[in-house]
């Protein structure tokens, strides 16, 4: 799989276009929704000139680092031919410390109502004894889950409109609407957000769940040429926000949410191997909770703008999807697949109206 390649062509693109990318981002018009208000400094002049100045040599190959029987998902060891589990997070300060959250092979940030945040985590490598919070699911989801086949789907429910289309979704539906095995109050947490799941029995309610399989990602231990120096990323959302800072003794990025370290149950904060900045286009769903709060549609097909953040650098990028049941790709202005780092994967779902900030 295209996901887990064990060795690749070097790449020999020069900081120069890199640099220049990022430049050209931060130049355009505020027209320009997928333009960050910040962008990480650039290459100096010198080195980029010398960069661009080198003959293209010859592209041996190199060994990727990335073990046989990696997840596509995540480069992790051991983590191919496994099923997937999608579980719906509440991302609110009132869920810290979230549960389980550490094993995810990715995590998805997605705007819902009111402009809070909710968390889509995908296992598949590791199962933790315990995840959750749970809450519920949203139409966005559908769409985005359905790069993974026909996953398990783990949530509290969903409003009433929306159960039907959940029926007609390539998932099965694992969630508390559809029966409470798998499922219990923790009663040390104030409800609504103690609702909690244990993975491995709720995968017995899904035996025949999607394994793993590529979905666009590529992974590589060395880090990509090009590219320029970032030490945080700050993602606005309208009543929320996520903060990626760099730490370089741990070589992840620590994760903060609503302006707080995302604490975990088991100790200490999330941390991200690689973080994603996908711009997506954002409109009126035509859904609402009980309380007439708007659901925002989350657009995952298609192409836009990214960043993606890996080793202490950010590299601009393109996403393209261009089919629901197809993966993610994202390339560089030659083209280039760049590769993530092995680990978890943080992937936020941003407006392209968004303004994200760069230190």
């Amino acid at each position: 799989m295209r996901g887990v390649r064990h060795h690749r062509t070097t790449r020999t693109a020069g900081l120069a276009a890199v640099a220049a990318a990022a430049l050209a981002l931060a130049a355009c018009s505020s027209g320009d929704s997928s333009a960050p208000s910040s962008t990480p400094a650039a290459a100096s002049s010198s080195t980029s000139a010398a960069a661009a100045s080198e003959t293209p040599s010859a592209s041996p190959t190199v060994d990727t680092g990335i073990p046989a029987g990696a997840s596509p998902f995540s480069g992790r060891a051991g983590g191919a031919g496994k099923r997937v589990l999608v579980v719906k997070y509440d991302n609110t300060l009132n869920a810290q410390p979230q549960t389980g959250l550490k094993d995810a092979d990715i995590v998805y940030i997605e705007e819902v109502e009111y402009g809070l945040t909710r968390i889509a985590a995908v296992f598949s490598t590791k199962l933790p004894p315990v995840v959750g919070p749970v809450r519920s699911a949203r139409i966005s989801d559908i769409d985005l889950l359905a790069q993974f086949g026909k996953p398990a789907f783990a949530y509290s429910g969903s409003q009433h409109r929306l159960r039907p289309v959940l029926a007609r979704a390539s998932i099965y539906d694992v969630s508390g609407d559809m029966g409470p095995a798998g499922y219990f109050r923790d009663l040390h947490r104030p409800a609504p957000y103690n609702f909690m799941g244990k993975p491995a029995e709720l995968m017995k309610r899904a035996p025949h769940a999607s394994v793993a399989r590529d979905i666009g990602f590529v992974f590589a231990v060395p880090t990509p040429s090009g590219g320029v120096k970032v030490h945080s990323a700050k993602v606005p959302y309208p009543a929320s926000s996520a903060q990626f800072v760099w730490d370089s003794a741990a070589k992840s990025f620590d994760v903060s949410m609503n302006g707080r370290p995302a604490r975990a149950t088991e100790g200490g904060i999330q941390h991200a191997t690689t973080v994603v900045l996908q711009f997506v286009k954002q409109r009126d769903s035509g859904y609402h909770d009980k309380f007439g709060g708007r659901t925002p549609l989350l657009t995952t097909t298609g192409t836009g703008k990214a960043w993606v953040l890996r080793d202490g650098r950010a590299y601009l990028a393109t996403w393209s999807r261009p089919v629901a049941t197809g993966g993610t790709t994202f390339t560089d202005k030659a083209g280039n697949v760049i590769d993530f780092a092995p680990g978890q994967v943080w992937v936020a779902l941003v407006n392209r109206s968004a303004k994200v900030t760069f230190g």
